[in-house]
């Protein structure tokens, strides 16, 4: 991964500061092309890592993917498994080309049922990149949004708040990562598939969404393009 340039001021670039990937269709991708499924989410790791250096590239300051969801537990044994080791292997292995990249890496989810073996990659990563600058990528993993919200709203209580005192900043606080991640401006997801999928529930209120029926893996610079493209073309009215 090269060095990112640095965030850019993308107010009037017709740029979104923060895009939100679902990363869908790498069984598919697979199947497709007569490969065993575990090599589509290889795959799909491999791409999140040149996608993240053309947005970084491109102005955005904010990267988001959802990497495990709360309900990807109910997949086999062996799939689960898979990819908690993709995971802790592929941060032991790449942090370094991370830090150097000045990419920080943060992760929006909940750490109940993860191993600790994940739970320190996760931690680590974190720690090593925290003061870096050249874009934030957000991994949502073991990531649910309406777990994220009962979560919030837990701390809330348990921080014994006056319910006249909760308001959408207070909440937004509590959520993962809290106000270090903003809104969602342009969400994009692959595959065909055209839902949400519990993904960024709060963040993505306003957000602008794109579908593509290139499977996760083929996803290229040049579609993450297209689909910039599309987002300069659109008038953002949030309720207006």
């Amino acid at each position: 991964m090269g060095a990112a340039q640095g965030p850019l001021d993308t107010r009037d670039a017709g740029i979104p500061r923060h895009v939100g990937l679902i990363l869908d269709g790498n069984r598919r991708w697979a199947v497709e092309n007569n490969l065993p499924k575990l090599e589509g989410h290889k795959r799909g790791y491999e791409n999140l890592k040149t996608i993240t250096e053309a947005a970084f590239n491109a102005g955005i300051e904010y990267v988001s993917a959802y990497i495990f969801s709360t309900e990807n537990w109910n997949r086999s044994e062996k799939e689960v498994g898979y990819l908690m080791r993709l995971l802790v292997g592929g941060f032991h292995d790449e942090i370094d080309e991370l830090i150097e990249a000045n990419i920080k890496v943060v992760f929006l989810g909940s750490r109940a049922r993860l191993s600790k073996q994940v739970v320190r990659a996760v931690e680590e990563t974190e720690r090593k990149s925290a003061d870096k600058t050249g874009g934030t990528l957000a991994l949502c993993f073991n990531y649910g949004g309406r777990l994220e919200l009962v979560d919030a709203v837990k701390q809330i209580v348990d921080a014994g708040v006056d319910a006249d005192r909760i308001d959408e900043d207070m909440i937004q606080r509590n959520l993962y990562q809290g106000v270090d991640v903003p809104d969602v401006d342009f969400m994009i997801r692959t595959s065909g598939e055209q839902r949400i999928s519990n993904y960024m529930l709060w963040r993505m209120a306003y957000a602008e969404l794109y579908f593509t029926d290139t499977y996760w893996p083929d996803f290229t610079p040049e579609d993450l393009q297209l689909a910039l493209d599309d987002y300069a073309q659109r008038q953002r009215r949030r309720g207006r």
